[in-house]
């Protein structure tokens, strides 16, 4: 994730209201700000898992193949285990008419995470419901009882009357403001994305969704109420902002979801870092895909499939 780092900055200039690979403050709409970004070196953060699930602890840079659009890095600046980390969670619902008939399971799963997966000495998290428009229902709180108590009023007033629903403008929102303005510190962070993926009302791009994520070191999962992937559209939405965040999207395969929960905790808690220099990296906007693996060791990564080169 873009993050540290400086031969040069540069600014972009934005208008809105704010993968696996194997192997709030509301802003006022129509507002200009601007965002820096640093342009030639990439943090990259990743899990690694052997052949039945277990994290690899033991993990060398010398162990390790990393492709910069099939490049090797022009230089690794930096490479360390993080371990045991504080987690760090927004929980975004969609309560646009089209989700209505989730909202159930996802109360349950945000009850099943608050009591099983946050720690109450060192974890966070917020709600934040979004149609149109974005509203956090709880700020920050290490409260388990008052996430799950804003859960229930999510579900209580999903209602929308005006429809629309902007989920690319909701998740960059919350990097910017939830996660942006969050405790300094090493933390694992995630937001728990419930939605279809259909958008209709965002100002913000995928690409500028995928970058604020990368710049707060972020990273989407969704739970998916089907039980394989999908060719639709929302769906499609879905598993990129997912892959190219560093989550995943998880499936119901029947077994309940705090085995899911579970999995997600373990690519937050425990990770490793490398900062990198790539080759000739230029400032065309285009996407760079990371390929990262282990030539030499059976190893299974979760890590973001890239990032975009500054414009």
């Amino acid at each position: 994730m873009l993050n540290r780092g400086l031969a040069a900055t540069a600014w972009i200039l934005c208008v809105i209201g704010s993968a696996r690979a194997a192997g709030a403050q509301t802003p006022e709409t129509d507002v200009p700000y601007t965002i820096p970004v640093n342009v030639d070196e990439v943090n990259l953060t990743f899990s690694v898992k052997d052949e039945v699930g277990r994290w690899i602890d033991d993990l060398q840079l010398p162990d390790l193949r990393l492709l910069d659009n099939g490049k090797k890095p022009l230089k690794v600046l930096s490479f360390q285990k993080l371990t045991n980390l504080p987690v760090h969670a927004g929980i975004l619902v969609d309560t646009s008419r089209s989700m209505v008939h989730d909202m159930p399971r996802n109360r349950l799963i945000v009850s099943e995470m608050a009591e099983h997966i946050l720690r109450s000495g060192s974890d966070e998290a917020f709600v934040m419901q979004f149609d149109f428009q974005a509203r956090i229902k709880q700020d920050w709180t290490r409260d388990s009882a008052a996430l799950t108590a804003s859960m229930n009023g999510v579900a209580k007033d999903w209602r929308s009357r005006l429809g629309g629903t902007g989920i690319f403008d909701s998740i960059y929102i919350a990097c910017r403001d939830q996660f942006g303005g969050a405790a300094s510190g090493r933390t694992g962070n995630f937001i728990l994305l419930f939605s279809d993926g259909l958008d209709n009302e965002s100002h913000a791009r995928i690409e500028d969704v995928i970058n604020r994520c990368q710049k707060s070191h972020t990273s989407i999962y969704v739970f998916s109420d089907g039980s394989k992937p999908s060719h639709e559209e929302g769906q499609k939405v879905l598993q990129e902002l997912a892959a190219k965040s560093g989550g995943r999207v998880l499936y119901d395969q029947g077994k309940g979801q705090l085995e899911n929960l579970r999995l997600i905790e373990g690519d937050v808690r425990n990770q490793y870092e490398v900062v990198y220099k790539p080759m000739n990296l230029k400032a065309d906007g285009v996407f760079h895909r990371i390929k990262l693996d282990c030539p030499h060791r059976t190893a299974f990564f979760d890590v973001r499939t890239g990032y975009y080169a500054h414009r």
